[in-house]
């Protein structure tokens, strides 16, 4: 019988799933992994040419996520110059 490791062992591209899959509003890009909701809906369908390209993207996709929006104190500016 042989070692049942081997069996689950495939030569192919990996999800970048970090299992935080929250899509960001302006971008349309998942903040855990990166990609776009096409992409990680097509993932399974892709060859592994396909998931190469889209791996080597991610990386240049992050700053698109790094700007904050401000969080509270932003808010509490905002809030009183309306007043």
């Amino acid at each position: 019988m042989s070692d049942d490791n081997e069996l689950w062992n495939r030569d192919e591209v990996q999800s970048p799933c970090v299992r935080i899959c929250v899509i960001h509003p302006a971008e349309r890009l998942c903040t855990g992994c990166l990609r776009t909701i096409d992409e990680i809906t097509q993932w399974s369908k892709m060859d592994p040419d396909e998931r190469r390209r889209v791996m080597a993207d991610l990386p240049a996709r992050a700053p698109r996520l790094a700007k904050r929006r401000g969080g509270r104190k932003a808010r509490l500016a905002r809030d009183q110059s309306q007043t």
